[in-house]
């Protein structure tokens, strides 16, 4: 066995040690965090998330994550708190304070602005026994037995627990709000997230007039020629009630003629696909791309709800207007 570099064998301790925290998390999930959940849920106003250094860098991530799935929430920088920002919080709200030794100045600054008007107190501490912790309404441990730290100085194991554990609290907020796609679409408009949240199968589709729409029992040599001229890659077979009865593509030509099978004259139905993938035209565009990567094809029929056609979208225009 090859032996492990030095600098392979710090990164495979770091990654050991912050799982090894992670895993003493999950062993001491208990009542506190439900309490912390309801108490969250329960708030009428905001999250207040409040921290200093290390800790005050996750405490912005938490309140990211939280404001994006439903829950609103903003940063306070302990430091500036007792310089006019204690402003900020209101009786509707809930204060979650970060601080691994739960000794920190300014944190403990605030503790008698937050008793005074009589909001909840979320602490997240390594420390059970500290001022903070004894201060707080629920206590959140994020102890670890040690840092990754090789000199025990640098939050690391530590920073890893506090923030999955702000995952943990953002996730369960999330499903006790039944957030939706539609939810978290509304909050991230911008960039390929946004695109890929609002962006449906209407607004890409083929529709109209260049529909390769044809009747089921149409003779295979006409419906090459409307596969040739609307080059879509595929003609739609209806029947009577203008029903979807099959699908036939560029694809199935080729093999058709690499079978070297009489077939211009039989009708198109005998050689279509029944029962092809098809999609609403609300449905987002990305469930249509997962469908295509899935089934390995490259377009996909737009029905209604009586299973007639209403469109064509192609993996093209998909990924022409930004949805991958």
């Amino acid at each position: 066995m090859t032996k492990m570099s030095p600098l392979l064998e710090r990164a495979l301790e770091t990654l050991q040690i912050e799982i090894a925290g992670l895993e003493g998390l999950i062993k001491r999930l208990d009542s506190e965090f439900e309490e912390a959940v309801n108490l969250l849920f329960a708030c009428g106003g905001k999250v207040i998330l409040a921290g200093m250094g290390k800790s005050g860098l996750i405490a912005q991530k938490i309140a990211a994550t939280l404001t994006s799935t439903g829950t609103p929430a903003l940063f306070l920088h302990a430091g500036e708190s007792t310089h006019g920002d204690l402003g900020i919080i209101t009786k509707q709200d809930v204060v979650i304070a970060f601080s691994y030794s739960g000794e920190t100045n300014e944190v403990l600054q605030m503790i008698g602005h937050i008793q005074a008007i009589g909001v909840p107190l979320i602490a997240m501490t390594g420390k059970p026994d500290s001022t903070l912790a004894q201060a707080a309404t629920v206590h959140l441990s994020i102890a670890v037995e040690k840092e990754a730290c090789p000199l025990g100085l640098t939050p690391t194991a530590s920073s890893t627990a506090t923030l999955a554990l702000g995952d943990a609290l953002a996730m369960c907020l999330l499903e006790q709000r039944q957030f939706s796609e539609d939810d978290f679409a509304l909050f991230h408009p911008g960039g390929s997230l946004g695109r890929k949240l609002t962006i449906k199968i209407e607004d890409v589709m083929v529709s109209g007039e260049p529909l390769p729409i044809v009747p089921e029992n149409m003779p295979m040599r006409d419906a090459l020629n409307v596969l040739s001229r609307k080059n879509l890659g595929i003609v739609v077979a209806v029947n009577r009630d203008e029903k979807i009865s099959g699908v036939f593509t560029t694809g199935d030509l080729m093999r058709l003629l690499d079978d070297e099978q009489s077939f211009l004259d039989k009708p198109l139905l005998e050689f279509a696909h029944p029962d092809p993938k098809t999609i609403a035209p609300e449905e987002l565009a990305a469930k249509a791309l997962h469908v295509m990567e899935t089934h390995s094809i490259t377009c996909l029929v737009v029905a209604d709800q009586e299973n007639r056609p209403i469109g064509i979208v192609q993996i093209y225009y998909i990924l022409r207007a930004g949805v991958y």
